[in-house]
């Protein structure tokens, strides 16, 4: 099973990166984006059949190491 997390900074935290992009994209002609977020994808494959097992176990992961739970959220997707 495989496991698709996606994780972005929450509401309100700055996004410096994000900024940067957007500046970038309107010095290349790319007008009429007026912000940007950026996150990060992780895609886990999981020897784990049973699909409430793979989901607790990827939000232990999430919470223990792929995501700061301070200033990100995350959700994950089984595929």
């Amino acid at each position: 099973m495989k496991a698709r997390v996606h994780v972005m900074l929450k509401n309100g935290v700055l996004d410096p990166q994000g900024a940067a992009v957007r500046h970038a994209l309107g010095t290349l002609g790319f007008e009429g984006v007026n912000g940007v977020r950026q996150g990060k994808v992780i895609e886990l494959d999981l020897a784990e059949t049973d699909k409430a097992k793979a989901e607790a176990s990827v939000a232990q992961m999430c919470d223990k190491l792929l995501a700061n739970a301070v200033i990100e959220s995350y959700t994950v997707e089984l595929i």
